[in-house]
């Protein structure tokens, strides 16, 4: 599915015909997180309300988590209150609108039709787009296909037009490519950039350019939003308060501005220059995080090949012989040459991808968002069959036997011929979406959902054999996870920050202890579990022991993490690789947790890391690099 803007000309005379002189009147919200019986729905009405009886108003700005957790009920909810606006709005999505998205952000573009935005008022030029990362655990990254869009809208836009970029995060470190999007920025007349995410009113600084975050609808009890104005060249932003921070109803009332600010018709700020930067890579020489100098220091890690993806990768990278599979955030399933990394055959889909391949029999099975479970032929990518499904598949399929087993949004997990497609069995019932890879042997089928549930079925029939849940938001569901199995017991981590052991038969814990979040591993020996945690640690258990037992924890220096990419272990179990949010490889000694060395692959969350014979690695980015790596 291609990736969907709005340019908005001619849709409202008062945002196209007005002259720069013109005066220019938006109000602007942003984190509104709306849910189902929650009193942020009230609190949004109250401002629509306000802003409808305001005619000087010309139009409203949405920065991103307009809901709590991207369901598609929560999206078309929020979209009908937003239509009762007398005047037209603008949109982006936020992270809660894609990291939770059951429809994979096909929801999102469906209901509002665009990802991105462009129009102008007052002779100023609005451009807005999705913050990324889709459907990962991962700090901020603006999608590659946003970044060629946003430049191609700044190499055309008059160098003497001011323009106003609205984004859901921070234009600074919190996004790990911020340095790529300011760079294209600043090839035009960039005078403000407009976010949101920390619920609060805030004046920033990005690399000389201003910056505003904007507050939440709601601040404790009080409940208001920000008007902000272009008049005469100024730009200015002030709060505009309906109920009082004692919850109490008052006549609106407008403070002074807490923001102002002169645009100027010609640019201020200059494209950073190489000087500024790695020589090899572009990337800062002050950035924050890891750099690539790190892969100097350890210059036994080399590529072997590198591919660059046109789009973002939100699925693992799997061998499967000669070729190399993968998908892109485009909706395009791929193969490339195992030796050199040339792409043989590609097949598009009708809509994102998030479903990592799997494959059998010279086949290859795969979900999309469009509703679809895919079985391609390996050899040249040619469609065998497909299988449609109520919702989108952002699982991840598995096989064994002859029998393709995957869950998908609708609330069902199947099991499919991989021959035909033909339906085995349907388990209904599954309470929230799946999107994760789950455990299969020949006793049971363990996955979790975002519904704070894990299961386990029977892989013959798909009778339930139990189920085990966490406590408190779905947010801490064990969804993101990919179970193992060892030892008479499931280990699974989950985003309370915490390991379980359960037994295989009755999914009864055996043993809790503190730590992790969704990134594990298994021993070739299946004697030891590894556990990547939030905070700059890694921990090894026994997986023989009845309790909770540490045979080590180290510190490998990756700082906070919360990548959910399962960890991985060489074949002779003397390493162990342990993925990152931000791009970094680190290599660890699994007798005893130390840094036996590191390497710098992109600025962005690692997907997948598969470890090859003769010490290589093949490994994916979100940011579309596919490398194999030598060590």
């Amino acid at each position: 599915m291609k990736r969907l803007f709005l340019t908005f000309s001619l849709l409202a005379a008062v945002c196209t015909a007005a002259r720069p002189s013109q005066p220019v009147k938006f109000a602007y919200l942003s984190d509104i997180h709306i849910c189902e019986g929650n009193p942020r729905i009230e609190n949004l009405r109250r401002c629509i309300a306000d802003i409808n009886s305001q005619p000087d108003i010309q139009f409203t700005v949405f920065g991103g988590d307009i809901t709590e957790f991207g369901a598609d009920h929560e999206i078309v909810m929020t979209k009908a209150m937003l239509d009762s606006l007398a005047h037209p709005y603008w949109i982006v999505a936020g992270n809660h609108d894609a990291k939770w998205s059951e429809s994979g952000c096909n929801t999102f573009a469906r209901v509002f039709g665009y990802e991105q935005f462009e129009f102008e008022a007052g002779g100023v030029k609005f451009l807005g787009c999705n913050s990324g990362p889709n459907m990962r655990m991962a700090p901020a990254l603006l999608p590659h296909e946003s970044l060629v869009w946003l430049d191609s809208i700044m190499s055309v836009t008059p160098k003497s037009q001011p323009v106003i970029f609205v984004n859901h995060y921070p234009q600074d470190t919190s996004i790990l490519n911020y340095f790529q999007v300011m760079n294209t920025l600043k090839k035009g007349n960039i005078q403000l950039l407009i976010g949101g995410h920390w619920h609060m009113n805030k004046v920033l600084d990005y690399e000389g350019v201003p910056g505003i975050l904007g507050r939440s609808p709601d601040r404790g009890q009080e409940v208001g939003y920000n008007i902000m104005e272009i008049d005469d060249g100024v730009f200015s932003v002030r709060e505009r308060i309906l109920v009082d921070k004692e919850g109490r109803v008052v006549t609106p009332r407008e403070g002074e501005p807490w923001y102002t600010q002169r645009f100027t018709d010609t640019p201020q700020y200059e494209p950073d220059k190489a000087a500024g930067r790695d020589n090899a890579y572009g990337l800062p020489l002050d950035y924050p995080f890891l750099k690539f100098d790190v892969n100097r220091e350890f210059p036994q890690v080399q590529e072997v090949w590198r591919s660059q993806d046109e789009g973002d990768i939100g699925c693992a990278a799997v061998p499967a012989g000669n070729y190399v599979l993968y998908a892109n955030e485009a909706g395009v399933v791929k193969a490339l040459d195992a030796k050199t990394g040339r792409e043989i055959w590609r097949f598009a889909t009708e809509g994102k991808v998030f479903s990592t391949p799997a494959v059998a029999k010279k086949r290859v099975v795969i979900g999309s968002t469009d509703g679809s479970i895919y079985c391609l032929s390996l050899k040249n990518g040619k469609l065998r069959w497909r299988h449609r499904c109520e919702k989108s598949v952002l699982a991840s399929p598995v096989i064994r036997k002859g029998i393709v087993y995957v869950g998908s949004s609708d609330h069902v997990f199947r099991a499919l011929k991989l021959r035909s497609g033909k339906l085995v069995w349907a388990r209904e019932g599954i309470a929230g979406f799946v999107e994760c890879r789950p455990y299969l042997d020949a006793g049971q089928l363990v996955f979790g959902d975002w519904a704070n549930t894990l299961y386990s079925l029977d892989p013959k029939t798909g009778a339930l054999q139990w189920t085990w849940k966490t406590k408190g938001s779905r947010m801490l569901s064990p969804a993101a996870v990919y179970p193992v199995k060892s030892q008479g017991k499931i280990f699974v981590v989950t985003p309370e920050r915490k390991t379980y052991a359960l037994d295989t038969r009755t999914g009864e814990q055996r043993w809790m202890h503190p730590g992790g979040r969704e990134s594990i591993a298994l021993s070739p020996d299946g004697r030891t579990v590894y556990v990547k945690t939030m905070f700059n640690s890694v921990q090894a258990y026994d997986a023989t022991a009845d309790t909770a037992v540490l045979r080590w924890e180290s510190q490998p220096g990756f700082g906070y993490e919360i990548a959910p990419t399962p960890c991985a272990c060489s074949a002779d179990g003397r390493l162990v690789f342990v993925p990152t949010d931000k791009g970094n490889l680190f290599c660890l000694n699994a007798e005893d947790g130390s840094v036996v060395w590191k390497h710098k692959i992109s600025v962005a969350l690692i997907n997948s890391i598969v470890p090859l014979p003769g010490d290589q690695l093949l490994v994916a980015t979100m940011d579309g690099v596919v490398t194999r790596l030598q060590y």
